[in-house]
Order: C-alpha cells, then sequence, then structure tokens
C-alpha cells in the first residue's frame, strides 16, 4: 500500500505539472489499483473466515462480488479516460515539464515490481483469486507505465499525437483488464467446474484405488480458496460397511495428496451393480 500511494502522489505531481493525458491515465490505474487493493484486503478478511450455521459453505463468494464490484469501477474509469483522451487527440496541447514525467514513469515502474513481487509470494501461499487478479493487474502495470514513459518522450520530441493516443490505449488495457476480473468472478458465482485437467486427475485418482469399479457423477466447483469435489464411488456389492467407509477415506486422502490447497471432498458409495444395470436399482 505504501509503494502505491508514493507512485500516486509523484503521478498526481506530473500530471498537474505536465498535462500528459497518458499520465492521467496512468494515475487513474494507480488509484483503481489502491482501491482494488485495499476491497481485496477487506474482503479477504471476510472471505477468509471459516464456515459457520449460515454460511456452510464458508465465505469464498465474497472475492467474487467484489472483483465484480472492481470491475465495474475500473470501466467507468477507463470509459472517461477515453473521452479526455479523444479530446485531447481533437485539441492537441504541448506538454510541460516533460523529463519530469519521465523520472516519475521510471519510479513508477521500480515500485510496481517490488509490489508484483511481494504478491507473487502471497498468491503461492493463498491461491486467492483477488489478489491473482491484483497480482495480474500489476503486472501489467509495469508494460503501461513503459508505454507512458514512451509517450512523453514522444511528446518532448514534437509528436504531440502521441499523448492522447496511448491514453487511448491505457483505456483499451483498463478494460480489457476489467473484462477479465469480470469473467473471473462470474464463473466462481456460477460454480463454475474446475478445468478439464483437474477433473480427469480426480477421475484418474479415485479409479486407480484396488477396490474401486469406477467413478461417475463427478460435480466441481470453487468458492474463494477452497475447492469442492463431489463424486459416486462404484464398489463391490458385498464390501462390508466398514470397509466401505475405509475405501472411501484412502480415495480422500489420495485427491488430498495430490492438490495443493483447501479442499472440500464428499463422496457417495454406489454398488457396482446398480450401476451396470440401473433397472436393479428401481427395484
Amino acid at each position: 500500500m505504501l509503494m502505491v500511494s508514493l507512485m500516486i502522489i509523484t503521478k498526481c505531481w506530473a500530471w498537474l505539472s505536465s498535462g500528459s493525458a497518458s499520465m492521467l491515465g496512468s494515475l487513474t490505474d494507480s488509484l483503481l489499483d489502491i482501491s482494488a487493493s485495499l476491497m481485496s484486503f477487506l474482503v479477504l478478511s471476510y472471505a477468509l473466515r471459516p464456515a459457520d450455521d449460515d454460511h456452510r459453505f464458508g465465505h469464498g463468494k465474497a472475492e467474487a462480488l467484489a472483483g465484480l464490484g472492481q470491475a465495474a469501477f475500473i470501466a467507468g474509469s477507463a470509459c472517461l479516460l477515453a473521452f479526455h483522451a479523444i479530446e485531447r487527440l481533437i485539441n492537441p496541447v504541448e506538454l510541460k515539464h516533460s523529463l519530469l514525467g519521465v523520472w516519475v514513469s521510471l519510479f513508477a515502474i521500480v515500485c510496481t515490481l517490488l509490489v508484483v513481487i511481494v504478491q507473487y509470494q502471497v498468491v503461492k501461499r493463498t491461491q486467492s483469486i483477488a489478489v491473482k487478479a491484483d497480482s495480474l493487474h500489476y503486472k501489467g502495470d509495469v508494460l503501461l507505465n513503459m508505454a507512458v514513459l514512451l509517450a512523453i518522450l514522444l511528446s518532448y520530441y514534437g509528436v504531440l499525437y502521441a499523448d492522447p493516443i496511448f491514453a487511448i490505449g491505457v483505456a483499451g488495457y483498463l478494460l480489457y483488464n476489467c473484462w477479465d476480473i469480470a469473467k473471473q468472478s462470474a464463473a466462481h458465482l456460477m460454480d463454475r467446474e474446475l478445468p478439464d485437467e483437474e477433473k480427469a486427475e480426480i477421475i484418474m485418482l479415485a479409479s486407480s484405488h484396488e477396490s474401486v469399479y469406477g467413478v461417475h457423477d463427478l460435480r466441481t466447483r470453487q468458492s474463494g480458496k477452497i475447492k469442492f469435489i463431489q463424486l459416486h464411488l462404484e464398489l463391490d456389492d458385498d464390501m462390508p460397511l466398514m470397509r466401505a467407509h475405509a475405501v472411501t477415506d484412502e480415495v480422500v486422502e489420495m485427491i488430498q495428496q495430490a492438490f495443493e490447497g483447501e479442499l472440500d471432498i464428499l463422496i457417495h458409495q454406489d454398488p457396482v451393480s446398480l450401476v451396470v444395470n440401473p433397472k436393479l436399482s428401481q427395484n
């Protein structure tokens, strides 16, 4: 937060001094960054709470709700920036104190790289979608600040249209990022299935147990950092209940060892004859 606050102060100073539209875009992006980071911190403190009587599946979807809010906020800011850049494109303005903008952009690149390094460590430990989205945004900010640097340099050498054109590019970049965040958030809220490769690995692991004849009705979803997995095991008709329970525990352990992060696994046992001949289940 300290790094982002320093970037905001220096970018605001550079924008007020130079009047650069692309610097305004970079400032807007940093303001969104600190808002998103603050929102992520507040939401994570709630989303990481354990399940309670009112929320038996935990509070992980709070992250996705925050993501949708961030996406809407970013989209609105990007549109305002685009309108400002189009006005500058129609009425070009010569930039003042261009070298100040150059130094501020270089400072912003260094600060952003430090933030990305810290967030990479956090994502490795928590697998948080909110922090992951935040980190993806900051990685793009490195390129964004380089683009602003280039725009200011070109304007310094007389290419006045470079600044508003790059500002429009920044607005497009912001819209692209908000669309990506919105898609990820919607996928979590709509209980989208885990990736096909993860589902295939779950089936392979469960089927590899010597007492399991097959697996069916696999259903998966993710809420926050928790992956929910439900499936049916096909077991021998005459297997004692205690043995069936033990086999289920062993399959759960196999899946938990293969996946990182927190898992919530629910398994139902079916006699194999009822699966092979469904008509028997009606008798």
